[in-house]
């Protein structure tokens, strides 16, 4: 079941990337340019993204009405602001505070945690290949057959739950180097197909002819679903 987002924001370009961004990562997102007809809307959601900036109603407004139509779902707060004083205020009624500019993988990750914290909707085991399990709620790993987990290292972890964000995608080398490692990759760089072929050796039923793990030759990786 897809987990609900409640986004509030009105800069068109910003809040055009965030919501193709989510949803590409199976979130489903109502977008809203201002907050006048939120505190209808609050209760079918699982978590609210609220800007601060605003038009009419301001974002400590807004989120406050929210609050109080519906305390058990989750506010994060957007916002350019880093004073010490607008996080303070922020956090009287928002769980979460996270400043302009942001990269998609927090944003998503502290999604993920707020939706767990208040009891949202579970995350179902993700079926990959016939043999592979992984809960994404729990970060395990599993082999369906036997039942034992299977153990990762903290970077190959990293890049199977960067794959499981972009389900069906094409991933260029590149991207998953730059998302994972935080740093701009340098051409000619191996350290990503070293710990693919490390993890398909993990979780590749025959790590010569990969079903889970995909190349496309002189393109990417992809993982499908």
């Amino acid at each position: 079941m897809k987990r609900k987002v409640l986004y509030i924001e009105d800069n068109e370009k910003i809040g055009g990337w965030v919501k193709e961004e989510l949803e590409q990562r199976g979130f489903l997102v109502q977008w809203l340019l201002s907050g006048e007809a939120a505190e209808r809307e609050v209760s079918q959601h699982d978590v609210v993204i609220l800007d601060i900036m605003l038009p009419g109603l301001d974002g400590f407004t807004v989120g406050k009405r929210l609050k109080k139509a519906a305390p058990a779902v989750p506010i994060l707060l957007l916002s350019a602001r880093t004073s010490i004083e607008d996080k303070v205020d922020g956090l009287q009624f928002a769980d979460d505070y996270l400043t302009k500019p942001f990269h998609t993988e927090e944003l998503v990750a502290r999604l993920e945690v707020l939706i767990r914290r208040m009891g949202g909707t579970p995350s179902e085991r993700i079926s990959l290949g016939n043999q592979i399990e992984v809960d994404p709620e729990g970060q395990m790993v599993y082999d369906k057959h036997t039942g034992e987990e299977i153990i990762l290292t903290g970077k190959q972890h990293q890049i199977l739950m960067y794959f499981l964000r972009h389900p069906n995608q094409v991933l260029p080398k590149e991207q998953i180097y730059e998302a994972i490692w935080q740093e701009p990759y340098i051409t000619g760089d191996k350290t990503i197909m070293v710990h693919i072929h490390r993890l398909r050796q993990k979780l590749e039923r025959y790590p010569d002819s990969p079903e889970i793990i995909e190349t496309l030759k002189g393109i990417g990786y992809r993982v499908k679903l």
